[in-house]
């Protein structure tokens, strides 16, 4: 157990983060709405994973991307914005089905999704990807990849190699239940993921699709029992409460300028993960991933042109 005012320590690998899962298209609205009013969507960049990966690496860490997009127009477009950031592309594998892609509506609040779904499940567990595992820090996926198979298999893999190997394994328990294939209890699934892990992010919304309406130290302990060992629950304009099992903190948000909200739990992914990195504390490095997620909300996009982390650390006086 590390304690709020510990440092992560890591042993001495060539990168830093391997950020595991789909890539893919967003397709978000001009305008705000919850009902899909809008007749105008343009075409961004997208993926959680891929996101925390270009965020890191413009934070000043050292990133890899792992993800499947397909052979087409959309795919080229992705692996040219990865490349374009600095992150290298080298496992992104190109597969025959379309490149996935997401419809967002933009939100004051959480935005509701329509997924698109086709190459970004045909993750491969490949001898470069077992090479990268071992090679990094922290390895972090969410619960697309793990949804539908052969992505869930290859996942699977990369649990056991990391947990080997010593990376420090984050976890983004997003469930939605449109990505999982009639008749299969993803819920069940994810819960049997938590415990496999030392990091979980869920928003309260994720913890509610997971376990229901609850109170928000209730659902904390949920995650707990089932095996956690960082709790992060984000709440949104609330900030987060977050507990290791012994001690439960409450942190306030530093967002004071929302103009979308796409993106912004991947840029605290981004800011925390840069902030242990560089050998900050946890109470520091969550501090450090609300600064990184309220400079994004700033800007419209999953992915901004995002400052170093000193920087950051100037603009919210940190």
């Amino acid at each position: 157990m590390i304690t709020f005012d510990e440092r992560f320590t890591f042993a001495n690998k060539e990168n830093d983060l391997l950020s595991i899962g789909e890539l893919l298209i967003d397709m978000i609205s001009d305008d705000y709405g919850d009902n899909f009013e809008s007749s105008t969507y343009h075409k961004y960049f997208g993926g959680s994973p891929a996101n925390i990966a270009m965020n890191t690496h413009r934070l000043g860490i050292d990133a890899k991307l792992a993800a499947a997009v397909g052979k087409d127009g959309l795919g080229s477009f992705l692996i040219d914005q990865v490349q374009g950031a600095g992150v290298d592309p080298s496992l992104i594998q190109q597969v025959q089905s379309a490149t996935s892609m997401v419809m967002v509506t933009k939100s004051m609040d959480t935005p509701v999704p329509i997924f698109y779904r086709g190459a970004d499940y045909q993750l491969s567990y490949t001898n470069e990807l077992d090479q990268a595992i071992k090679n990094s820090k922290i390895v972090h996926f969410s619960s697309w990849p793990i949804s539908k198979s052969p992505a869930r298999h290859t996942i699977e893999n990369v649990i056991t190699t990391a947990k080997e190997h010593g990376s420090l394994i984050g976890f983004d328990p997003n469930y939605h239940p449109m990505l999982w294939d009639n008749g299969e209890d993803g819920l069940a699934y994810i819960k049997s993921i938590v415990g496999k892990v030392d990091i979980v992010k869920p928003s309260e919304d994720d913890a509610e699709r997971l376990f229901g309406k609850d109170t928000h130290l209730n659902q904390i302990e949920k995650f707990l029992t089932l095996g956690a060992k960082l709790v992060i629950m984000t709440l949104g304009k609330d900030g987060a409460i977050v507990s290791n099992g012994k001690e439960t903190v409450e942190f306030s948000t530093l967002a004071n300028e929302i103009v979308d909200t796409t993106g912004a739990g991947d840029a605290f992914w981004s800011g925390f993960y840069a902030g242990i990195v560089k050998g900050y504390t946890l109470r520091e490095a969550l501090m450090l991933g609300f600064a990184v997620s309220a400079y994004k909300l700033k800007f419209m996009g999953a992915v901004v042109a995002m400052p170093e982390l000193e920087e950051i650390k100037k603009i919210y006086s940190l």
